[in-house]
């Protein structure tokens, strides 16, 4: 080895350490011996593996002056290299930022804490993070969901405490290992006008489902979101503990007019010709789901007779809609199910079993065409993702009248009249109290939807249009009295106060009224009084802005 002088490195190291090392060359030849590097400056040799940890390890503890120099960064393969065999700090950003987001994962799809243990779980986040540390599931169940609970928790009370009133819906249900719950969901409007909607809280009810003890609830969930119970419009179902409930602090209460669809429809359903008629499709939908030869079967007949390749349903006694849905899919299939009961296969293992007669199906067909408008009606309510109370009266109404008795059609046959019946003497008791129609039609009135309210009677119209515009005027009144004595203990500046103007809702109001009860001003005196001393009323003073 020649080592009288330091050749320089080969320019295809490029690091900015080869500037202080080189290497010797080997004796007797041109050749470089790559087995040592060699340092410039003490002339030091280290042992040389192919990179340049040993080299920046020499230049930092014998150098130390030229290491924040001239040590440079590995390079960009090398970062990357050392960031794969690098695990991330569960304190870093980005493994905090994983973390959130599986317990968001596990919140937001009901997702058991047991999934961060799951093999395919895991392999995925190392495919997609390989630094990543999973943290246990006793993390995500004691620290990291309940973190995100709070954190949307404080976000939701928040929120809440900005509005001016709160909707709040209570339902309660029983889980499949008979465990009794209640979830409340609270429904507010922001402040740039949009509905929102929050799940408050899903908890057991152990206690008996008594007035009082769900009255207690309503208070339990005020206090913890810091709500005025005074000031709740709760919706439940038709359930008598809950109507109670609402009446003993006589709270603003309406409800669930979907619940109120399925009590009519239920109540028509129980009559004698359709539950015969509904046991009979049961059996036979029940044979099919139950035989693997006959759903074969069914599903052949299907291709031949060139009809949709639908399986038959089943009613759930809990959703009446359910059981028009499976006289439908027996109606479409009924071609392929008379064959397929017909065929010797299917009548070895199901000998019993017949299909209707014509009777039958002529009633299954009426029964159908008479729970269509019901069908209707739940799909408007449930469609909508943010469905208001301002369509409960149109529908109400519409329902009602196609089901009376006076507009029954001739032809109707004996069935469609008794489902008609039994339909409109369960939905006329409902809504039937004057708070109720008063909040329904002002609700109706002022969707611009329904605002000419045609359900309604002329003399009921106008006296609805009076009766909001007077509460909008009284509550105009309200805010400017509040503002004057606000404005009142701050000292005003000179001049003439400005005089005031009706707020926009007020204009609003008296414009659609006008537009409305031309005919019969006469019956409109209450309102034209109430906005005529509202904008005749002595002008509040009002600062003028500095």
């Amino acid at each position: 080895m020649d080592e009288t002088e330091i050749q320089p490195a080969p320019s295809s190291l490029k690091a900015k350490v080869w500037l202080h090392f080189g290497f010797y060359r080997m004796l007797g030849s041109t050749a470089l011996d790559m087995t040592h590097t060699v340092c410039k400056l003490c002339k030091t040799k280290t042992k040389y593996f192919g990179n340049t940890t040993n080299a920046r390890a020499h230049i930092t503890r014998h150098h130390p002056e030229l290491s924040d120099t001239d040590q440079s960064q590995p390079p960009a393969a090398d970062q990357r290299t050392l960031q794969c065999f690098t695990k991330l700090l569960a304190n870093s950003e980005r493994a905090k930022k994983i973390t959130r987001s599986i317990a968001c994962f596990i919140a937001k799809d009901l997702r058991p804490y047991s999934v961060v243990e799951n093999e395919g779980f895991v392999c995925m986040l190392q495919t997609l993070e390989p630094r990543y540390a999973i943290p246990s599931r006793k993390f995500f169940t004691e620290t990291a969901v309940p973190q995100l609970y709070n954190e949307t928790k404080r976000k939701v009370a928040s929120a809440l405490t900005k509005t001016t009133r709160v909707a709040l819906t209570c339902d309660a249900w029983t889980s499949r290992a008979t465990k009794s719950f209640v979830t409340f969901t609270a429904h507010y409007i922001t402040d740039t006008w949009v509905l929102e909607s929050r799940v408050l809280q899903t908890r057991v009810m152990h206690e008996s489902h008594t007035a009082v003890n769900v009255n207690a609830i309503f208070h339990s969930v005020a206090n913890e979101w810091e709500l005025t119970v005074s000031d709740l419009v709760i919706v439940t179902d038709n359930a008598a503990n809950m109507l109670a409930a609402a009446q003993i602090d006589n709270l603003a209460h309406i409800t669930c007019f979907a619940h109120t669809l399925n009590l009519a429809a239920q109540r028509a359903l129980k009559l004698t010709t359709v539950s015969r008629l509904l046991g009979r499709i049961r059996r036979i939908t029940g044979f099919f789901h139950r035989s693997a030869i006959a759903n074969h079967e069914l599903l052949e007949k299907q291709k031949l007779l060139q009809l949709p390749v639908h399986k038959l349903k089943t009613d759930v006694a809990t959703r009446w809609n359910s059981a028009l849905d499976m006289i439908e899919r027996f109606l479409e299939q009924q071609p392929a199910i008379c064959a397929a009961l017909l065929s010797p296969q299917v009548r070895k293992s199901g000998s019993d079993i017949c299909t209707l007669s014509e009777t039958d199906i002529s009633n299954a067909e009426e029964i159908a065409s008479a729970l269509k408008p019901m069908k209707d009606a739940t799909h408007i309510m449930s469609e909508d993702s943010t469905p208001t109370l301002s369509v409960i009266a149109p529908l109400h109404a519409q329902l009602l009248h196609d089901t009376e008795a006076a507009g029954v059609a001739a032809a109707d046959t004996p069935v469609i009249r008794e489902i008609k019946q039994a339909i409109h003497d369960d939905l006329a008791k409902r809504y039937s109290s004057a708070r109720d129609k008063r909040m329904l039609y002002s609700a109706s009135f002022l969707d611009p939807r329904f605002k000419a309210l045609p359900f309604l009677t002329e003399e009921d119209q106008l006296e609805i249009h009076a009766n909001v515009i007077a509460e909008a005027a009284a509550l105009e009144r309200q805010v400017n009295s509040e503002e004057a004595e606000v404005e009142s203990e701050t000292p005003q500046q000179e001049g003439p106060a400005p005089k005031r103007r009706p707020s926009a809702l007020v204009t609003l109001l008296g414009k659609t009224f006008t537009e409305v009860s031309v005919v019969r001003r006469s019956a409109s005196s209450r309102a034209e009084e109430e906005l005529k001393k509202y904008l005749e009323a002595p002008p509040v003073s009002v600062r003028e802005p500095a």
